[in-house]
């Protein structure tokens, strides 16, 4: 449980973990540079329940704190939290017992079902988390990697072992816990969500997922081009970008420093049909060649996905090897 400067909530925190029923665990509460009471809090813990460890950060960000807490951690399952959030006390024996179910040890993230609380959410908001709720499945999980973080962080569970065999948290200058899935995907390790409501997030003005820009669309945009590119090379199939609109221009964009262009880009506007858009003509969908393209569809309009993907699916094009759909 990484804190920084979080005295308002941490008690809560705190009390949701220790209360977690039918399992042993470790609380590991790294003070990443607070000018709060936070640690005074986290210390006053520590001393009422042996349960409790407390560690200064070097109050770097929280990549490097959770690196930190890793390092320092005794057990081989380690559970996030954040220091505004509420866990379930049944949450960790129900992760714990779905990773003892996981003989192939393959399951390398596993989140749950999260409810929202504190300030009042955004209609948008309220539909991103709807998705990620959505999200149950390894599938599932590997279908919409490309549209966004699959996992809420606060509610996931890893085995030591697997995060730091493909590296721990990346220090730069990204989104710190999507990086991890994408690469845990790469590394062929799986996620998945326990589809019960486990934690509670907390929702409040400057939430650090809205305002830090390695969280801004075009960083996330430039992530997702960076593990898809490998992807996209290995079929030897040629590009096709489906979506001539601005989400389909722009992340054709962001695969050009791969060393990918589009042959072509699909859509259904009438008015774009038969013009060049970075060098590729915008056609029909039925002009897809599903033998020998690659399909990566970026359409912004609420509801195309399910469109796209059914009939991508429906002209014989597997998903995760012939098409991929991004956001």
């Amino acid at each position: 449980m990484p804190a920084r400067n979080a005295e308002a909530t941490l008690g809560l925190a705190l009390e949701s973990v220790l209360a977690s029923q039918d399992v042993s665990l470790e609380l590991l509460v790294v003070d990443d540079g607070s000018r709060d009471a936070t640690r005074a809090l986290a210390e006053g813990a520590m001393s009422r329940d042996a349960r409790v460890r407390v560690v200064r950060g070097a109050g770097a960000g929280i990549a490097q704190a959770l690196n930190l807490g890793v390092a320092l951690a005794r057990a081989e399952l380690i559970a996030r939290m954040d220091a505004d959030d509420w866990c379930h006390p049944e949450r960790l024996a129900a992760q714990v017992a779905r990773f003892a179910a996981d003989p192939s040890e393959r399951l390398g993230a596993l989140g749950t079902r999260v409810g929202v609380f504190g300030a009042a959410p955004s209609a948008g908001f309220m539909r991103f988390v709807g998705w990620q709720n959505s999200l149950v499945t390894a599938v599932e999980h590997a279908r919409d990697l490309f549209v966004d973080a699959p996992l809420c962080h606060p509610s996931v569970m890893l085995r030591r072992s697997t995060l730091l065999a493909v590296g721990g948290y990346d220090e730069g200058d990204v989104a710190e816990d999507y990086e991890l899935f994408l690469r845990m995907d790469r590394a062929g390790y799986t996620l998945e969500k326990l589809p019960r409501e486990l934690l509670r997030w907390r929702r409040h003005e400057g939430q650090t997922t809205f305002t830090d820009p390695r969280f801004s669309v075009p960083s996330m945009r430039a992530l997702k081009a960076r593990y898809l590119a490998p992807a996209l090379a290995a079929s030897e199939r040629e590009l096709v970008v489906w979506g001539a609109g601005r989400d389909g221009r722009r992340f054709a964009r962001a695969l050009q420093p791969f060393g990918l262009a589009p042959r072509a880009f699909v859509d259904i506007d009438p008015k774009k049909l038969g013009r060049i858009a970075q060098g590729a003509p915008i056609v029909r969908p039925e002009q897809l060649r599903p033998e020998t393209d690659v399909v990566v569809a970026s359409v912004g309009v609420e509801g195309a996905r399910e469109l796209i993907r059914d009939h991508l699916l429906g002209i014989g094009m597997v998903e995760g090897e012939g098409f991929f759909c991004v956001a």
